[in-house]
């Protein structure tokens, strides 16, 4: 799944190889043209022990330009393998936003937010040195091994012996050092999942932290998530020390196994002294090589690791899936029939066997006491979570048959924590309807009460809005959230207890604006006051999942007993409030 991002690059890898070979090559012939400088220019050996300084600048020459061209080849290899995983890295992490985005609100909760930033961050930039790594790193290790050895034992057979003595020393090891890494890499992406979720919280709830005084409890809760992560790292970094030591151990130790071989042979006149020299610099590319591999193995676990965090991302369908598509009647009804449902991994339901039906153009509001279901009620017309039993109709059409495009654009929601993003006032409010006019813009900010505010910001309906709208209030956020509600002119629009932040007088200039301005959009409004809801043509109310009534509110202050509670609570609190004014 992941691969399948980099076959479209395949020929910069393919060239980057290309490129590697030529510059080892040019590295492994490097050590001849220098026991030929030695052997035949400086010692004299084809030339009765006289020095040949045409040997020595001629070779020497060659030498260079060879290095310019083995230079030129490693330049251009760097290149291409950059190339090829920049942009490997590159689709990756916008299919793995694109998957994201589509993932239903039970899914996001299950990977969390902190991993999922991990993930399309970090997680993509191990996979991709993973990638460079193969390109270039595989390359070159294999061809100093089997070139590098076959050049070796070309020069005098036994010092092949050096290599099939050295080489299990250090491929057992790498494959200690990996065996023992191997698990901590995983460990570590966790490790940084949870750190990142801790930013994430305390950057988001920054004023809870301040207004609670919770400075150094939080300080405390990083500190021990970053304190975890950098014990993972010290544990594998301390496993990943041994390795070098070790290696050159082994190195020095063979390089005196070449030289004691190599001076024996000399002094019996079977090889020059500048082919021990040529010997001991194959040795020394060859075990370097194979500790680069083993750093290469290191970066390929660690990218396998991330890779498989990916492709958990990447195969994870939305198990809230396109419906065939069907046109409806665009009356703007909405139909609960028998609804129940209860979230993922949760065994008791939230709503059992709801019935209920809203009119093109009626005003439905639902109200109950706290957790009563009234967000997951209004949270199942637009799919963001699917009924687990019984079946919900927008326009006749029951919503699962919908595409999620047709069934969202038929309908606005503002939430309660009203999310803006860091662009204008005016982008925030368009994102429906990006092609919205001036004058839908205006009607929609006057309707919701926010073109007064919104006049006076510095550049107007141009004013930046900070991250998540922390430079507006409360009041002035749910105000933009519901002019972008309103700005889409869709034929349903949920206000999910949107007007919780806004006064008394406010609120009631933003209901008689529904009502006069927008009379033929279905509008279904949670609310928690009694004020809120009492003007709407009928009233639901919950009680613990359970439908307890729906009527006016002048019927259910007669027949609901639940009504009545809340209504005498809130009538004797408001009545408190205006005795201790």
């Amino acid at each position: 799944m992941i691969l399948k991002h980099l076959k479209k690059y395949w020929y910069f890898a393919v060239l980057a190889s290309v490129f590697m070979i030529l510059e080892v090559y040019v590295d492994l012939y490097q050590p001849r043209m220098m026991a030929e400088i030695v052997d035949n220019g400086i010692l004299g050996l084809n030339n009765g022990g006289k020095p040949n300084m045409d040997v020595v600048s001629g070779t020497g020459i060659r030498m260079i330009l060879i290095v310019v061209l083995g230079g030129l080849c490693g330049i251009l290899s760097g290149v291409c393998t950059n190339i090829c995983s920049q942009n490997f890295g590159n689709d990756v992490r916008k299919s793995a936003f694109r998957k994201i985005m589509h993932f239903s609100f039970s899914q996001t909760d299950d990977f969390s937010v902190g991993s999922l930033i991990t993930r399309t961050t970090n997680d993509v930039s191990q996979v991709q040195n993973m990638v460079s790594q193969l390109i270039r790193g595989c390359v070159r290790c294999a061809m100093f091994f089997v070139a590098g050895s076959i050049a070796l034992v070309s020069l005098a057979t036994d010092f092949g012996l050096v290599i099939m003595i050295a080489l299990p020393l250090i491929l057992l090891e790498i494959a200690f050092v990996l065996w023992k890494t191997n698990p901590l890499f995983k460990l570590l992406q966790k490790r940084i999942d949870r750190m990142n979720t801790v930013i994430q919280e305390n950057v988001a709830g920054a004023r809870v932290v301040k207004a609670f005084v919770q400075e150094e409890r939080e300080n405390t809760r990083f500190a021990q998530c970053n304190d975890d992560l950098v014990d993972t790292q010290f544990r594998v970094l301390i496993l990943m020390s041994y390795m070098r030591p070790v290696m050159n151990i082994v190195l020095n130790l063979a390089t005196i196994a070449v030289i004691y071989i190599g001076s024996l042979s000399v002094k019996s006149g079977s090889i020059a002294p500048g082919t021990v020299m040529a010997a001991i610099t194959y040795l020394s590319q060859i075990l370097n090589g194979m500790m680069m591999l083993a750093m290469i193995f290191q970066t390929v676990t660690r990218g396998m690791t991330s890779a498989k965090r990916l492709k958990e991302v990447l195969a994870a369908d939305s198990d809230i899936l396109d419906g065939t598509g069907a046109g409806g009647t665009d009356t703007g009804s909405v139909v609960f029939r028998n609804v129940s449902f209860a979230y993922p991994d949760q065994p008791v339901p939230v709503l059992r066997n709801i019935s209920l039906s809203v009119k093109k153009g009626e005003t439905l509001a639902i109200i109950g006491e706290t957790g009563s279901g009234k967000s997951s009620l209004v949270h199942l017309i637009p799919r963001f979570y699917d009924v687990t039993g019984g079946s919900v109709e927008v326009d006749g059409v029951n919503v699962k048959d919908y595409t999620l495009e047709q069934l969202r654009s038929r309908i606005s929601v503002v939430l309660q924590k009203s999310e803006l993003f860091s662009t204008t006032i005016r982008e925030n409010i368009t994102i429906g309807k990006p092609d919205a006019t001036e004058e839908e813009i205006k009607a929609a900010a006057c309707a919701a009460q926010a073109d007064d505010f919104i006049m006076q910001q510095p550049e107007q309906y141009d004013t930046p809005v900070a991250e998540s709208g922390m430079s507006l209030s409360g009041g002035q956020r749910q105000r933009i959230a519901i002019s972008r509600g309103l700005v889409k002119d869709a034929e349903i629009l949920i206000l999910d207890d949107s007007t919780s932040a806004l006064d008394f007088k406010t609120e009631a200039a933003l209901q008689n604006a529904l009502r006069t301005q927008y009379p033929d959009i279905t509008k279904i409004i949670i609310a928690q006051r009694i004020s809120s809801v009492k003007n709407a043509d009928r009233i639901a109310v919950l009680d613990d999942g359970t439908l307890a009534d729906c009527d006016t509110h002048e019927n259910l202050l007669k027949r609901c007993p639940l009504y009545q509670d809340i209504y005498r609570s809130q009538i004797r609190k408001e009545d408190e409030q205006r005795e201790a004014k």
